[in-house]
């Protein structure tokens, strides 16, 4: 491997004050990993990306990574540094030339920034996302009055993504591990190696509180256009005792007949996800023709739709579900249905919504001789 991104989030976020640490914080209907993992899964000259975990959060990062290609997550240190330190180690086997280390509560770098910093390392040992700093800085001395005046001239505010040539900075990591430093550039800077800025935006932020978030949510919905799809399905009722609907076994005197689970809502869902993103149907993804889908469990259709998505830059809005039938009762299922759809789309429940109506006896669904499924999703690109 060229480049792997080897993303931090390990830490707790004491200071964002909420039950989850601020990485697995619900931005925009998915965490805020998520949006960070997205942007390097996503990028052309990132052949990897592995994350740093705290071993008590894995089912929350279980929940970020759906439908994501990455590497298996390791578990981090009592410290950031530790924690950079055993990922680096991890990375050994495979041995790239490149590693760029972000913070997994940083969920917002530009793909043009992190293709600064890579071109960086052509010429450098280490490249840094960072700002130049605007503001007249003052230091405080005891009783909060001003010490003095600190010329503001050359001086940057580090961000990451940092990238480095891998050997370089493991063993600079090795060398210093006893040592505490604030990020991965000090330590090359320990060792007199040069280290390129690359200008960042504020743009690039850290979620650290409930204010960076809600700024975060605003910067969201400033950028990228929504695209809307629609899906449409049908399946006939044939020999069985449930029926699949949006991932939950309902109970019924007969099933549903398909050439997978005949889920005719994920199918509905899947439909509308890939119309969404102009990329055809079900069907061109998933022919019937071919037998290694007979009987296959309809999430996976999903899971294909959502790594989709993410490829394209895009994110999952929400989505509408009805289903149409006069049997079996739709209403006592409709909230676990709710779970496993927000569960396989990685958004939140209360951006899925389940619904079920009848066509008053009429029609072959009237008749009871089937079920049909539509779906309407939102999906945002850039």
């Amino acid at each position: 491997m060229t480049c792997v991104a080897l993303i931090v989030a390990a830490g707790r976020g004491t200071r964002f004050g909420a039950p989850l640490p601020k990485q697995f914080a619900r931005l925009a209907g998915r965490s805020v990993l998520s949006h960070c993992i997205d942007v390097f899964a996503s990028h052309q000259k990132i052949g990897a990306v592995r994350c740093v975990i705290h071993p008590d959060d894995r089912s929350h990062y279980d929940a970020a990574v759906t439908g994501l290609d990455i590497l298996e997550p390791v578990a981090g240190g009592r410290t950031r540094q530790e924690s950079v330190r055993l990922g680096l180690e991890s990375l050994v086997s495979h041995n790239p030339r490149h590693v760029l280390i972000h913070d997994g509560a940083r969920p917002f770098p530009a793909w043009s920034l992190i293709d600064q910093v890579v071109e960086a390392l052509e010429t450098h040992e280490g490249a840094i996302a960072a700002v130049p700093v605007t503001d007249t800085l003052k230091r405080e001395a005891a009783g909060s009055v001003i010490e003095e005046t600190i010329p503001r001239a050359g001086l940057w505010r580090a961000q990451t993504p940092q990238g480095f040539r891998f050997r370089t900075v493991l063993d600079a990591h090795r060398a210093f591990a006893e040592r505490e430093v604030t990020d991965d550039a000090a330590l090359l800077e320990e060792l007199g190696l040069p280290v390129a800025l690359i200008q960042a935006s504020e743009e690039n932020m850290k979620i650290t509180n409930a204010d960076d978030l809600d700024r975060a949510e605003r910067l969201l919905a400033k950028s990228g256009e929504t695209r809307v799809g629609t899906g449409f399905d049908v399946h006939r009722f044939g020999p069985g005792s449930s029926v699949r609907l949006c991932g939950v076994t309902v109970p019924h005197g007969a099933g549903l007949v398909g050439h997978s689970d005949a889920d005719v809502g994920l199918h509905a869902i899947v439909d509308a996800l890939l119309g969404a993103i102009g990329a055809g149907d079900i069907g061109s993804h998933f022919p019937p023709s071919e037998p290694q889908w007979r009987g296959a469990d309809s999430a996976a259709f999903v899971s294909h739709a959502v790594g989709l998505i993410s490829a394209a830059g895009g994110r999952i809005g929400n989505v509408d579900v009805t289903l149409i039938c006069e049997r079996p009762k739709i209403g006592p299922h409709r909230e676990a249905m709710r779970e496993t759809v927000a569960s396989l789309l990685g958004i939140e429940r209360d951006r899925v919504s389940i619904k079920a109506t009848t066509t008053e006896r009429l029609g072959f669904t009237g008749r009871g001789e089937g079920i049909a499924g539509q779906a309407v999703a939102t999906v945002i690109l850039g």
